[in-house]
């Protein structure tokens, strides 16, 4: 595994690192059991950082990764979680201090943590990004202790350039894979200048990126693919990047003769990510042990010119009229 600065924090990360909402909730069945020894296998293999929110499965999936704590005490584990996807409806008003205050504490508890090594607004309403106060309030729950530092979690790239604005923002969580191509053109250079961290969210496109999924494939009633694709929950380009389903598979077959040997559908996804410097880390989830043996798995050479400019293509022939002018 290998190790990144997370923005000027004083945490190295895993660049694969554990992204925990499927072990939540929204994705279908899942036994804590098998979670538990997903995330057992993600640290044996390296991993060190793992992101979630307070509202998956409504704090299941912080309660989990305290169990995994508590059962490896001698390994480090840092842990990011987010903050207020648990307002009924996304208003500027909703991120005042007493509810950013009480969702903090709640994950705390969660957690079994003192201090939250990092939280992220998650996607919250557009003006919050013009709103100092908000990370006011941020500053001055660092300063209890409270939080060891914030970031924040966007859904487009314009809302990760006004966020970042804000000094004491030390990362951006944002959706890149290889559906998503806009923020490696109009803000990681940006990102980089503020040294501010990126981690690459989605990075599987819902698991369309694994190649894996066909026109007969079938989504549980619980599972956002089945019920989130034109956004009827939240926003559209969390499932499937946005990308309309038929159209994702056409273009996960022009990207199938370009995965290297040696490297599975999934490990070339991930591994494209990692090519891109202004990338911390990439936060795939694993339910079971078998996803956890896939998508944590690193090592591999760097990618040819020749097959970073046939992932453009790709993009450029099949996805970008799709995504890129929304997000």
């Amino acid at each position: 595994m290998e190790y990144r600065q997370l923005g000027r924090t004083d945490m190295r990360v895993s660049t694969i690192s554990f992204g925990a909402w499927a072990i939540g909730g929204t994705w279908g069945h899942v036994e804590d059991a098998d979670s538990l020894a997903a995330l057992h296998k993600a640290i044996d293999m390296g991993v060190n950082f793992i992101d979630t929110a307070d509202v998956y499965g409504d704090g299941r999936s912080e309660r989990l990764i305290a169990r995994l704590r508590r059962e490896r005490p001698r390994d480090t584990i840092y842990v990011a979680t987010k903050a207020g996807r648990r307002l009924p409806s996304q208003t500027p008003e909703g991120y005042s201090r007493e509810n950013l205050t009480a969702w903090i504490e709640r994950s705390l508890t969660n957690l079994e943590v003192p201090a939250i090594d990092l939280l992220q607004l998650h996607c919250p309403h557009p003006k919050v990004y013009d709103m100092p106060e908000v990370f006011g309030f941020l500053d001055d729950l660092v300063k209890a202790g409270k939080l060891r530092y914030y970031g924040i979690s966007v859904e487009t790239v314009d809302e990760a350039l006004r966020g970042i604005r804000h000094p004491n923002v030390q990362s951006v969580q944002i959706i890149f894979n290889m559906f998503r191509l806009k923020p490696a053109e109009l803000f990681f250079a940006a990102a980089q200048e503020h040294k501010v961290g990126i981690l690459a969210r989605v990075p599987l496109a819902s698991g369309m990126l694994t190649g894996k999924m066909t026109r007969e494939s079938t989504f549980a009633a619980d599972d956002h693919r089945a019920f989130n694709r034109n956004g009827e929950a939240f926003d559209k380009g969390e499932t499937f990047s946005g990308v309309p389903y038929e159209a994702a598979l056409s273009a996960v077959e022009q990207l199938r003769p370009l995965v290297p040997t040696g490297m599975s559908m999934t490990q070339f996804a991930l591994h494209w990510i990692l090519q891109h410097p202004a990338v911390t880390c990439a936060i795939p989830g694993a339910k079971t042990v078998k996803q956890a043996e896939e998508n944590f798995r690193t090592g591999f050479a760097p990618l040819d010119a020749a097959t970073m400019q046939g992932v453009q293509a790709v993009y450029d022939g099949h996805i970008r009229a799709h995504v890129h002018g929304l997000w």
